[in-house]
């Protein structure tokens, strides 16, 4: 938690004020007894209305000066804690922006979002809660004790006995639920991640009748959350009824005192009614004060899961001055390129790229293909350098693409991904992700290169609001969406992994044709040789290893893997 304090400097005035204010209505809550027990002393003894009437109307000043104390730290403190995780959740954000493929795919999706939703709104609701109550209930519990002793200082020996055996339960509680909060919060993390998987891939669940099992499978989960909940819960439990026990204990012994020293004429009854009142302060306090230490324990677990994502350092490193290549006549370049997956040595196993060496010249049409978990998403993940391979170099321009500030790299190229990828909003929205300043021109004439502007005019053309994900379209319509977006960037690099596995062939042809026409660097990842056969050179990956590469014609002669995927399609056709 400490290290997250430095997000709260923004907001140190309302950090400051919200318990300032509180304690200031903490010391008229104090007064309050002394006035009672006035009232019943000297005005109900002596029967004088107007001395009452006068102490009544001081009760009323106190609690209104209280109340306006209390809406005023109420008013900071959720000013404070609001912005105080705002700063959280913008800093957390940018840096898992920060982070390498291989780190958000270790860490894991879900883990993420409960971090960013989750664990973030506990930390508010506990820096909401402290500075709210964090020195309000002590300062109560030990002015209570205090102005005990300014009444009867025998009697207020029984606050000193109670105060310490109510800490040091409170404290035990706290100490036995912190660790049990951090598990019951990864468990959390699992149900998030069976939910996510579950409405992700609810097609496929339904179109193979799992629904059954996974929810048998979401129902052992929940119900190993609910067990671990249940268990903290129990032991948080004791804390109220606990503090009850000492404190009522503590009350019968303050008026059986308070009785016996009245009787012997050594305490009024209105020193007796102040102290029982202040005894009552100090239970009411102590409650709010347990429950806090629980949602600090709490927000203290979710706090140390938010600097653990905080605290993992980016694996890339990148220049922060751009670099200006001599552009020579490679613009791709691969030299004895291996990757392996896996953060240490005893994590990685079989190289997923194995000795890796090509050449591309400006230009060039490069096709990619092998039989599925072959190493072609892998290879071409490493030219915008969502992933550093393990041994080699990998070349933009004749320069090592760790030489590059990420922005000035990833501008030069342009990427459609497996899944068609695409957000909520219009179309021309989705579009201007290539590039944000294109002007409708440019964007229509991407669509057209992508076979997507007949579709888009059918409906309602750059205005027209796609669903999150562009479920409003069929898989097709998405992927060319997707192409059109790449197109509209303009980069100097294209790269399209599987970006024609849902178009069919005239389509595939058509926007081949456009695509060629750019007079960019393309990279085709493609299950089909129909795909690649035009290409100047085709990259043929087996097991992870570079098996064959020259032309369709040179490969079908040369290549058996490249000769047998060709052949079975042809068969297949």
């Amino acid at each position: 938690m400490k290290k997250l304090l430095r997000f709260i400097k923004e907001y140190k005035k309302q950090a400051l004020a919200a318990p300032a204010f509180k304690l200031l209505e903490a010391s008229f809550e104090l007064l309050v007894p002394i006035v009672v027990a006035d009232i019943i002393d000297n005005g109900i003894a002596a029967g004088d209305t107007g001395y009452i009437a006068g102490r009544c109307l001081l009760l009323v000043a106190l609690g209104v000066i209280g109340l306006a104390s209390t809406v005023a730290a109420q008013y900071f403190a959720a000013k404070a804690s609001a912005g105080f995780v705002r700063a959280i959740r913008d800093e957390l954000f940018a840096h898992i922006n920060r982070l390498s493929f291989a780190q958000t795919d270790r860490i894991g999706a879900s883990t993420l979002i409960t971090r960013m939703t989750s664990d973030a709104n506990q930390v508010q609701t506990g820096v909401n809660l402290t500075l709210r109550l964090l020195l309000r209930s002590p300062f109560i519990v030990i002015g209570a004790a205090i102005m005990a002793f300014t009444v009867d200082a025998s009697a207020a020996l029984i606050f000193v006995a109670v105060i310490p055996l109510l800490a040091l339960v409170i404290f035990a509680i706290m100490l036995l639920c912190i660790p049990m909060y951090k598990k019951v919060q990864q468990r959390l993390d699992g149900v998030v991640l069976s939910i996510r998987e579950n409405l992700s891939g609810v097609r496929v669940l339904r179109a193979f009748c799992l629904e059954e099992q996974q929810k048998r499978e979401f129902g052992n989960k929940n119900n190993e959350l609910a067990r671990h909940q249940r268990k903290t819960g129990r032991i948080a439990a004791l804390l109220n009824p606990l503090t009850f026990v000492i404190i009522n204990l503590g009350i019968v012994w303050l008026i059986y005192t308070g009785a016996l020293r009245v009787s012997a004429g050594l305490l009024t009854q209105g020193a007796v009614i102040a102290l029982y009142n202040y005894m009552s302060q100090i239970l009411t306090e102590l409650i709010k004060f347990a429950n806090l230490i629980i949602n600090i324990t709490k927000s203290l677990a979710s706090a140390r899961r938010i600097e653990a994502v905080l605290e993992t350092r980016p694996e890339q490193s990148s220049s922060e001055t751009e670099c200006t290549p001599q552009c020579p006549a490679a613009a791709v370049e691969f030299e004895h390129v291996t990757v392996r997956y896996g953060k240490s040595r005893e994590e990685r196993h079989e190289a997923a790229l194995k000795d890796i060496s090509f050449s591309v010249h400006k230009g060039e049409k490069v096709g990619i293909i092998g039989p599925t978990g072959s190493g072609k998403t892998t290879l071409i993940s490493l030219i915008p350098r969502f992933y550093d391979c393990t041994e080699g170099t990998v070349r933009v321009n004749g320069e090592p693409v760790e030489n590059y500030p990420q922005k000035q790299l990833t501008d030069m190229i342009a990427l459609v991904p497996q899944k068609a990828v695409l957000f909520s909003g219009t179309v021309r929205e989705n579009l201007q992700w290539g590039r944000n300043d294109a002007d409708d021109a440019a964007m229509m004439r991407a669509l057209e290169l992508a076979c997507a502007d007949g579709f888009v005019k059918e409906k309602g053309g750059l205005d027209f609001v796609l669903t999150a994900g562009g479920r409003n379209l069929s898989g097709g319509q998405r992927q060319r969406l997707t192409i059109a977006r790449a197109i509209v960037r303009g980069a100097e690099i294209l790269i399209l992994d599987d970006a024609y596995s849902a178009l069919d062939n005239l389509t595939d042809t058509r926007v081949r044709s456009g695509i060629n026409g750019l007079g960019a660097t393309v990279f085709t990842v493609s299950q089909r040789t129909r795909s690649v056969r035009d290409c100047d050179k085709i990259l043929v990956l087996d097991n992870g290893e570079l098996v064959g590469q020259g032309d369709h014609e040179s490969l079908l002669a040369s290549c058996p893997v490249y000769r047998e995927i060709h052949l079975s399609q042809e068969a297949e056709s």
